[in-house]
């Protein structure tokens, strides 16, 4: 089956600005869907279902996993994380661009899956800005705070792996250049095809 939607990987280090962007793209475009993760983790304060995160049990997400109902999954600190099949292909068959913030694991899992996946790396435009911007948002500690900038320094040694580099250094920049990859996303040869079957069989029917 041809899928007239996109699947748009958005991979970034913690605190490069990849919510804010995808949060700006979603608000912008009501073709984009946002996919929301399964998990096994307690719900923090603040989290809502079905915006965070989709909370299940153990049990459930295994099930789940054997049902092969996701196109990645992980195991971390003890929880597990997954991101659905079903209802990203169900989006995408439908003509629904389908945005997922994941980490390189993740991205390079799915491609492996769905090869025309479009892997999109987000990048601040310094490591100092990147520090500055987890301290300014207040959230972690020092001790998260260098434990995210070491994992930083991790995740640039995959930036090859990705389709597209973005630099967030001026926010109205980056979105600019997200918004043109996907927009070029949507004119590849194998959506336009299925999009336009019936324009296409009657320009490839011989002259009488």
């Amino acid at each position: 089956m041809v899928y007239t939607g996109s699947m748009i990987l958005v991979v970034a280090p913690s605190g490069a600005g990849k919510s804010s962007l995808v949060r700006a793209l979603l608000e912008t475009d009501p073709t984009l869907s946002l996919s929301v993760s399964y998990t096994t983790r307690q719900p923090r304060p603040g989290d809502v279902e079905g915006i965070n995160y989709h909370f299940i049990t153990e049990a459930e997400f295994i099930l789940r996993k054997e049902q092969d109902d996701f196109l990645e999954w992980a195991h971390v600190h003890g929880n597990y994380y997954g991101t659905s099949r079903s209802w990203i292909l169900e989006k995408m068959r439908t003509g629904k661009d389908v945005i997922l913030e994941i980490d390189w694991q993740g991205a390079r899992q799915i491609q492996t899956v769905v090869p025309h996946a479009i892997w999109v790396f987000i990048l601040p435009p310094s490591i100092r800005v990147l520090e500055e911007r987890l301290r300014h948002r207040g959230q972690d500690d020092e001790a998260t705070i260098q434990k995210r900038i070491a994992a930083a320094h991790d995740e640039l040694s995959h930036l090859s792996e990705a389709n597209y580099l973005v630099i967030n250094d001026l926010f109205q920049a980056a979105l600019f250049e997200l918004r043109q990859i996907i927009s070029a996303s949507r004119l590849r040869t194998l959506p336009q095809l299925a999009r336009y079957t019936e324009l296409v069989d009657n320009l490839s029917k011989p002259s009488k």
